[in-house]
């Protein structure tokens, strides 16, 4: 096998890429790896343009292995890799926003990119490899492109210490951890957590990356110069100068009125645009005579001029469309417990964006497992994300969540969940779901408004409300630009950079961001940065008015959770064989009962009335008893020697014949029978059986024809739990 070797460091870290013929079909291919952690990158490019289509058709697909952290996973009766997870989703996105900006918009070549994690350690993510494996794959393929990028992870410590590219074992304590991507002296993409984190110190990061980015960037233009090989010459989804001129044409005094004539109705500006292209179409057919194959891209130039409509009127005339300033938030509206049988919802609208969140509170044992290659373990706050197609007007198939629904949901989630309070104040696990009801822009950022609403009105202790706010770019090529804050639908289409921000009124939560355009500097990411800390104190303004802390009580419709500790050791006792005992509890109870292995028991009930029953059979259950302690119990069985007697579903002892009286006593039958309620006191407790007294509690006088025993009377010798003879079996209920 051919190797060939490039290696260099980033946060004091090796990274190696390795050339190989491997997948010697691909038209660019290589081996990353940093530590022990490995991905293969492929890039591809099909045989034929696809013209009938009005995007470039690139697709980027995160590959997790099992193998690679050397694990089986899957059903019992498939043993393979499904669906991507959440996780693997959410990488190849990351990895797609970085590079997409960089292709032509008018390649109509499939492209696939495809990053399949090999061996994964314990400390280094395959998200920035992956990044760097891709951008290095393009850049010595014969595949077009604008690259090369690289990325790295910067993380920031409680201690106020900036990391690159921290561990696995690091990240958790982090009070920032952020990817940021780039080429040279510009960014491209923004992915981070933090827990309410300043802006400042994100600036700082940002600087940090950049130069490790531009570090990167010297390390690939050396292996490009190496190994990359001609670029293909593609052709492109262009009309001649002349045919794009007529379009440009028509369309040069008709666009404004539709798009800068906003009424609050965004579907009547739609029909307003329909019914210009139907015209635009009309003439073209009827009037130049186009053929078929020109009027296929027509529509690529209508995007174009609208495009340049936008931009030229926000940077010179700082004009948008709806008429706000640059700096404006659309009106906002909240309405709370929209919902009468939920646990807690909230409706929140900013212009025509509408999204009403819900939340469901359940047992602790209701929370999310994950099985993956980087993750498993539980979750308790899960947050989903829903974009049914009438939402912005249209109609289209219900495939349950796509890309985009995953990682909007997923945002969302990263802006709230430091809020959420921790198991030993709050065992709830808890779902919120935000359904996207119309939408104009800006629908992560309000399902984050919405989310954090719906849970200080379902009487969740969370810390603080958590507002969002997208901002926006207009760039032109002389580099002039103008920032916009709280985009909407045209602006988001049509600008050159999505940014969003979350948080609370004392730091960041989330933050995402990408670009149309090659990238932006830190500088002006700083100065979004500042808009949108403004913006988003403006938001929680109008969120705390609505409601300022959370409910004091949780809805009656909510199901009430009792935590109770045991001792860890009697843990056992209370499950039962095969889980008897503690399935008996649920049933007789109806409760849900979880436990920990620490001890702590949390019982879920809707009604306290079988709560109080169940905490009662899991103190009984698990109840110890001392030498000395006063006792009630239940005469089960009878014996020659004594009667067994149950204290409760888990423990019995026994009752000797001689320690039941003060006097002596020929049958056990004549003091106890079966089902009397006796109370008596534990004398003996030995390896964890009981022997029992009630002498000092017979009241019973002694019988007249209790004398000495006759001549046929033979004692038996004394048996009790510490002695040679056999145990009654246990019973359990």
């Amino acid at each position: 096998m051919e190797k060939r070797n490039y290696t260099t460091t980033s946060g004091g870290k090796s990274i190696n890429l390795e050339i190989n013929n491997m997948a010697q079909q691909a038209n660019g291919s290589l081996i990353a790896k940093m530590g022990e952690t490995t991905i293969l990158v492929t890039t591809t490019a099909g045989s034929n343009d696809r013209f009938e289509l009005d995007y470039f058709p690139l697709s980027v697909d995160y590959e997790e292995k099992f193998y690679a952290a050397g694990k089986i996973y899957g059903s019992r009766f498939v043993r393979r890799e499904g669906r991507a997870s959440e996780n693997a989703v959410l990488v190849g996105r990351l990895i797609d926003r970085t590079l997409r900006p960089l292709f032509n918009g008018h390649l109509r070549r499939e492209v696939q990119i495809i990053v399949t994690c090999l061996s994964l350690d314990e400390e280094n993510d395959p998200d920035i490899l992956g990044i760097l494996g891709a951008s290095a794959a393009l850049s010595i393929s014969n595949i077009p492109w604008g690259g090369p990028v690289a990325a790295v992870r910067i993380g920031y410590t409680s201690e106020g210490e900036f990391i690159v590219n921290p561990a696995f074992s690091e990240r958790d304590s982090l009070i920032l951890d952020m990817v940021v991507s780039g080429n040279r002296n510009k960014v491209n993409m923004l992915e981070g957590g933090a827990k309410e984190c300043s802006e400042e110190i994100i600036g700082r990061g940002m600087e940090i990356a950049q130069e490790e980015i531009n570090k990167l960037i010297d390390f690939q233009e050396e292996l490009i110069k190496a190994e990359a090989k001609p670029k293909l010459i593609l052709p492109l989804a262009e009309l001649p100068l002349e045919k794009s001129a007529v379009i440009k044409n028509f369309l040069n005094d008709k666009l404004e009125s539709a798009i800068f004539n906003y009424d609050g109705n965004r579907r009547l500006n739609h029909e307003q645009l329909k019914t210009i292209e139907d015209n635009l179409y009309t003439h073209l057919i009827e009037e130049e005579k186009w053929s078929s194959d020109d009027l296929k891209l027509v529509d690529i130039y209508i995007e174009e001029e609208i495009n340049n409509l936008v931009h030229r009127k926000a940077i010179e005339e700082e004009k948008r469309p709806d008429g706000r300033s640059l700096t404006e938030i659309r009106p906002i509206e909240i309405s709370l417990d929209i919902l009468p049988r939920a646990h807690g919802s909230a409706l929140f609208m900013r212009g025509e964006t509408h999204v009403l969140s819900v939340i469901t509170l359940g047992a602790p044992g209701d929370e999310l497992t994950i099985q993956g290659m980087e993750i498993t373990g539980t979750k308790k706050f899960i947050h989903h994300y829903n974009f049914p197609p009438y939402c912005s007007g249209e109609t289209g198939p219900m495939r349950g969540p796509g890309r985009r629904e995953i990682g909007h949901g997923a945002l969302a989630e990263k802006g709230v969940f430091p809020m959420i309070p921790t198991t030993e104040n709050f065992p709830y696990t808890i779902r919120a779901v935000s359904e996207v009801l119309s939408s104009n822009g800006s629908t992560s950022m309000a399902s984050t408004c919405a989310t954090s609403l719906a849970l200080m009105a379902a009487g969740v202790p969370i810390k603080e409300l958590v507002g969002g706010v997208a901002c926006g770019m207009m760039s032109d090529s002389t580099g002039k630009y103008k920032l916009l804050t709280d985009i909407q639908g045209p602006e988001d289409h049509h600008g050159d950079m999505d940014f969003k921000v979350s948080g609370t009124r004392n730091g960041v939560n989330a933050i995402q961001m990408d670009v149309k355009v090659d990238g932006v500097s830190v500088e002006i990411l700083k100065e979004a940065f500042a808009n949108s800390h403004r913006a988003r104190l403006e938001v929680l303004e109008k969120m705390y008015q609505v409601i300022s802390e959370p409910r004091k009580e949780l809805s009656p419709l909510a199901p009430r959770i009792y935590t109770l500790h045991i001792n860890p050791e009697v843990i056992g006792s209370l499950i039962g064989p095969g889980g008897k005992n503690i399935n008996q509890i649920i049933k007789e109870t109806e409760t849900t009962i979880d436990i920990e292995e620490d001890g702590t028991v949390y019982v879920t009930a809707v009604d306290k009335d079988g709560a109080d029953k169940a905490i009662l059979m899991i103190n009984n259950s698990t109840k110890s008893y001392s030498e000395g302690d006063i006792v009630e119990g239940k005469v089960s069985q009878i014996k020659d020697f004594g009667a067994i007697v149950d204290l409760d579903a888990n423990h019995d002892g026994l009752l000797h014949i001689s320690e039941m009286a003060p006097w002596h006593v020929n049958n056990v039958t004549d003091v106890v029978k079966i089902g009397d309620a006796v109370k008596v006191r534990v004398k003996k407790v030995e390896n964890g059986k009981l022997s029992l007294s009630m002498k000092e509690f017979n009241t019973m006088p002694e019988p007249a024809n209790n004398g000495s025993a006759p001549s046929s009377y033979t004692p038996r010798p004394h048996r009790d739990f510490g002695g040679s003879g056999s145990r009654p079996p246990r019973r359990n209920y």
